[in-house]
């Protein structure tokens, strides 16, 4: 089981925040025309095949709302889901239930989104070697969630965050050679200036840069929008020597394809900036719905 590494604490927060976007001034629409004995259940519904992902975060969401909510999670994070699939249940009061409503369907449709294009993705390269990854191209806030999403679609995770490893990308190249630095001693000083331990990445945009880089001990090479033609190239010059990352331009149309070159990584931006949310729907059950005595 995928875990989500966040605290209750820090998830909460996140919870809070978004809640805060949405009740703080509370829901006068359901507080103006439904009576506050009134009780009832509903059902979370799939609308398109998908992977899902947020399950408890959105019953942490209702929780947050009223703890005397009943939410029952049937279809746990990773499951396969289809059109008309009941992936949770929420029982209790019915105002509590519409203002929960919004936020927890808003970060399960999210999270669900990443994971099933994620699964995509990791379904497009079956069979082979190459690591399906994200990149910090996330949502402000949400990272650890996303990230979490990624891992439950069977994708992995690239940097949490700017501490975790070097990536020496254009822009750092640009400003040192700029001063006269070479990208050998970029690597060199790089090297020298962060604990032991630490990955060093470098991006490279062309055959005799990744030769360089390699030379120079990168821990990893990321060749940036190269074409499959030159990534296999490097592939075969590298010859394990060093661990080589694919990034830029692959899409679901190419992604087997760099694959096949024999790249260790594909980094993949949109497993985070343009999934699409799964369809997920909140219905009341009105058989259900009854006014409880105070």
């Amino acid at each position: 089981m995928v875990e989500l590494q966040l605290s209750d604490e820090q998830l909460d927060s996140i919870i809070d925040l978004a809640l805060a976007e949405d009740i703080s001034h509370g829901d006068i629409t359901s507080e103006a025309l439904i009576p506050p004995n009134l009780s009832g259940k509903a059902s979370i519904l799939v609308k398109e095949k998908g992977v899902l992902a947020g399950g408890e975060v959105a019953k942490r969401v209702c929780h947050r709302i009223d703890l005397s909510l009943k939410v029952k999670v049937l279809i746990k994070d990773g499951g396969t889901v289809q059109p008309g699939d009941i992936v949770a249940t929420v029982s209790g009061s019915v105002i509590s239930i519409l203002k929960a409503e919004r936020t927890a369907l808003n970060f399960l449709q999210r999270l669900s989104g990443i994971a099933s294009l994620t699964a995509q993705y990791v379904a497009a390269t079956s069979g082979l070697t190459a690591k399906i990854t994200d990149t910090r191209k996330t949502t402000p806030g949400l990272r650890m969630l996303e990230k979490y999403a990624v891992r439950t679609g069977g994708g992995h995770n690239h940097r949490l965050h700017l501490g975790d490893a070097v990536l020496i990308k254009d822009n750092h190249i640009a400003a040192l050679r700029i001063l006269g630095i070479s990208l050998k001693d970029i690597l060199a000083k790089a090297k020298q200036n962060v604990p032991s331990g630490i990955t060093v990445e470098v991006e490279v945009t062309n055959t005799q840069e990744a030769l360089e880089a390699v030379e120079a001990g990168a821990d990893i090479i990321m060749l940036d929008n190269m074409s499959t033609d030159e990534m296999r190239q490097v592939v075969t010059l590298v010859s394990g020597r060093t661990k080589i990352e694919a990034s830029g331009g692959i899409t679901l149309a190419n992604v087997r394809q760099v694959a096949m070159t024999g790249v260790d990584i594909i980094s993949i931006g949109a497993l985070t900036h343009s999934s699409r949310a799964l369809d997920i729907s909140l219905e009341l059950e009105p058989p259900t719905l009854k006014l409880i005595l105070i």
